[in-house]
């Protein structure tokens, strides 16, 4: 004879709408307190590191002669045979020549506006496609006790096509993410301003590049998250991710700046600078551009792997902490290896060009890394992603423990008599 029972689970508590309602405001409050001291902290750095000066070298170039950079429209291009540059002279003597260009131009801007001036193209710049009614940039140098102004081709002028293709990227971000996407790109437009109108400037008064760049990210980051994806505990937790990831980024970027002896020599635009005020520190600028480098893969992946979280837990609310950290981990980590390959690869493609460069060259690979040029953006890759692989644990772990605390509760509904186990 056999004997069925059924047995029901125990009947899940009801839950108390006050003391819930406690237990989000406690952490609530503890997040605020994690947050604010660090939101003041930003603002007073901001306010400590503010440039109030000119650069050492405004008044003395008050001498020099006037260098501007009027456009201008191609009328005309006739081309002849020149030497090709930095070219060594063939088997049979004679020097390689390639086809250069001298150019006929009406100026649109400057105070010669109206006038037609004639520049030469070097082959490299004529090989671009230069053809009449193109817009180009000349230089223009004037100086009072040599008569009148003198041009040269100085390059191509973009504004056309890159404000069209901004256009674009705008229309598509919006069409697609709608308000979102609109307030990611007034959150990009805040991010510029302050690069523009405080780091950089801070940089060149001689402030330190760590301090700059971890303040001036920080107040990026405190208005782009809250404005995109709004006041909430899901986005506080991924700012504090993020702002644990920056700071790490900082730390191992001083020390791997410093190990690896970058001076910032490796780079023509930073020697220019080193000239310019005798104030720029170059390793300075340099760490600088590591903890900026990372800023929006941090940003990135801190958000997903909260918001993954918080979808895992409304999924499947009952399930313990310790299951919901390895769930979002397994995210987390099909992100990490997505990332690095895209921070790696993006840096293969800006330094194409000096990679083929050095392949001519044929020398040892080894050498070719330890360069300060490459050398520079390696570390500013490996940097940048040692933080963001930091960040994600801790932002999981910080996720879960407010989504446990705050996240809304799913009841599960009790089996009926014909699902209860049948026990004999």
């Amino acid at each position: 004879m056999h004997t069925h029972t059924h047995t029901r689970p125990a009947p899940t508590p009801p839950v108390d709408p006050a003391r819930d309602a406690a237990r989000r405001r406690r952490i609530l409050v503890l997040l605020t307190l994690i947050v604010a001291p660090m939101a003041a902290a930003t603002l007073l750095g901001m306010a400590l590191l503010w440039p109030g000066g000119e650069p050492a070298s405004s008044s003395a170039t008050a001498s020099t002669p006037s260098l501007s950079h009027p456009e201008a429209t191609v009328r005309s291009v006739s081309t002849y045979d020149c030497p090709a540059a930095n070219q060594r002279p063939g088997p049979d003597g004679q020097q390689q020549m390639v086809t250069c260009a001298s150019v006929q131009a009406r100026l649109e801007t400057g105070p010669e506006s109206g006038a037609d001036v004639a520049v030469d193209v070097s082959a490299e710049a004529y090989r671009a496609g230069l053809g009449p009614g193109d817009r180009i940039k000349l230089i223009r140098v004037f100086n009072h006790q040599s008569g009148p102004a003198v041009y040269a081709f100085y390059d191509y002028s973009r504004t056309t096509p890159l404000t069209l293709l901004a256009a674009v990227f705008a229309v598509a971000v919006i069409a697609v993410a709608r308000m979102r996407g609109l307030k990611a790109l007034i959150g990009l437009g805040f991010a510029y301003l302050v690069i523009v109108k405080f780091m950089l400037p801070a940089l060149l008064v001689g402030e330190s590049g760590l301090l700059v760049g971890v303040v001036g990210s920080a107040a990026i980051m405190f208005v782009v998250l809250y404005l995109a994806h709004g006041f909430s505990a899901r986005t506080t937790t991924a700012l504090i991710g993020t702002l644990f990831g920056l700071l790490a980024t900082a730390g191992i970027g001083l020390w791997a700046t410093s190990a690896a002896h970058l001076t910032g020599l490796g780079d023509h635009d930073n020697t220019a600078l080193a000239l310019f005020d005798t104030r720029i520190s170059l390793p300075e600028i340099v760490l600088c551009g590591v903890i900026v480098a990372g800023l929006g893969v941090l940003n990135d992946v801190t958000i997903t792997q909260s918001s993954a979280v918080w979808e895992l837990h409304e999924v499947g609310s009952n399930s313990s902490a310790r299951a919901l950290f390895g769930s979002a981990m397994r995210i987390g980590r099909d992100h990490i290896a997505s990332t690095v390959y895209t921070m790696a690869f993006a840096y293969a493609g800006a330094a194409l060009p000096v990679m083929l460069l050095i392949n001519a060259y044929d020398r040892p690979l080894l050498n070719v890394l330890t360069t300060a040029q490459i050398a520079e953006e390696i570390v500013r890759t490996l940097v940048a992603s040692i933080g963001l692989v930091l960040a994600i644990p801790l932002t999981t772990a910080v996720a879960v423990a407010v989504v446990k605390a705050v996240g809304r509760a799913t009841p599960v509904p009790a089996p009926t008599p014909d699902e209860s186990p049948e026990l004999s």
